[in-house]
């Protein structure tokens, strides 16, 4: 057998391997994606202007110059050509404003935020057209689609009609995930308490499949979700089926569902909490706790000081294995601080025995009690529980 059969076989299991890969990447159904594939190749080609003449260039000086071809030409002292230095810089420089521009006008034209102004590249988004607004959380390991105009929700399920704008808002309740359908636009990362948003088009009926780009723990190999692009009846079908679910999106139903779990099947609901979305962005689905944009808008007007650490310790990282923990906090938050004049009708005089002289030991944890001052000019005073201030009760709850 030749060698250049052995080379032929020993490529086979390469070229079977390559057989089973799906280049959907490189045929998308959606215009944003197909805009993006441009770029890319584009992008590609251009690079490989530089690359090949380059490649080929190596083998060649290689193969002329070498010890045995006595006839190439030997010129130890030359040290310059005009010509060469004006081929080796302008050709990348040329390259490099080329991808520039490219890169430039995609970074403009495909900005996630930005509302489409085209259903196709021949084809305007119709004045009387409204976008499907679609709510995407990330969760633990599974993805959770709420429809707010349909009123309607599904888990591992996404359904769009064929040439209608799409507007994903997207989060995530704990950790960074990226959401990614590769047929229908690009990667968009789901972080806690922020919003992401995307925009996009599919442009002809698919059934393909999204998933997370980003690795989020144990179950992130099975974080994946079925899309579909369907026409107008077969969506509104999806939709009444999904209406005829037994279960609600209500948010004690919300605070299990997002319990980690792994390879969960397709779930509907018939009804969703309107204000499910909000509150999941700004970590306040379990009752009793304040949602991030009440405490932005108390320190946009100056703060509470130290009693905002009572607003901000349950707050942080809103994962559900911290609630009712010590580190997550109780349900409880200071709705507001008195008045100075507030507090000196309040005060009242303590029942409690004056401490020893020097017992100043430091106050461990939110809302323990003061240490009481033993000084003559110091009377030890007491809180009542409605008022709002880190002393010796806790701020009131609401």
């Amino acid at each position: 057998m030749s060698l250049r059969r052995l080379h032929l076989i020993a490529l086979l299991p390469l070229a079977a391997a390559l057989s089973g890969c799906n280049f959907v990447v490189l045929a998308p159904t959606g215009d944003v994606a197909a805009q993006q594939r441009d770029l890319l190749v584009v992008s590609t080609l251009l690079m490989l202007l530089i690359i090949i003449p380059v490649m080929a260039l190596t083998a060649f000086f290689a193969w002329k110059y070498r010890a045995s071809n006595t006839t190439a030409r030997y010129e130890p002292e030359w040290s310059h050509s005009t010509q060469m230095e004006l081929v080796i810089w302008s050709a990348p420089l040329l390259i490099i404003i080329c991808l520039g521009a490219l890169t430039w006008m995609g970074t403009h034209l495909l900005d996630p935020w930005r509302p489409l102004d085209r259903i196709s590249a021949d084809q305007p988004v119709p004045a009387d057209v409204k976008p499907l607004d679609v709510q995407v959380v990330a969760l633990d390991w599974k993805w959770l689609f709420i429809y707010p105009e349909q009123g309607i929700a599904t888990v591992n399920d996404l359904a769009a009609p064929v040439d209608r704008p799409i507007r994903f808002h997207i989060t995530a309740s704990s950790v960074m995930n990226a959401f990614y359908v590769p047929t229908l636009a690009g990667m968009i990362y789901a972080m806690p308490a922020m919003r992401t948003e995307l925009n996009a088009v599919a442009n002809s009926p698919v059934d393909s499949r999204g998933f997370s780009s980003n690795y989020s723990g144990a179950g992130f190999s099975g974080m994946s979700f079925r899309f579909r692009a369907l026409d107008d009846a077969a969506f509104a079908a999806w939709v009444n089926e999904a209406r005829t679910a037994e279960s609600q999106l209500t948010r004690a139903n919300y605070l299990e569902l997002e319990k980690p779990s792994q390879n969960v099947p397709v779930q509907r609901f018939a009804a969703i909490d309107p204000t499910l979305f909000d509150a999941i962005l700004n970590l306040c689905v379990e009752p009793g706790k304040m949602c991030m944009s009440d405490m932005m808008a108390i320190d946009a007007k100056g703060g509470q000081d130290i009693a905002s650490v009572t607003n901000t310790l349950p707050l942080t990282y809103d994962k559900h294995s911290r609630r009712g923990t010590v580190l997550g906090g109780q349900a409880n938050y200071v709705v507001g601080i008195c008045t100075p004049e507030d507090l000196s009708t309040a005060l009242t005089l303590s029942a409690a025995k004056p401490a020893r002289s020097g017992d100043l030991a430091p106050v461990q944890g939110a809302g323990l009690p003061l240490p009481a001052l033993n000084a003559p000019s110091l009377t030890p005073i007491r809180l009542p529980s409605s008022a709002a201030l880190p002393g010796p009760r806790r701020p009131s709850n609401s």
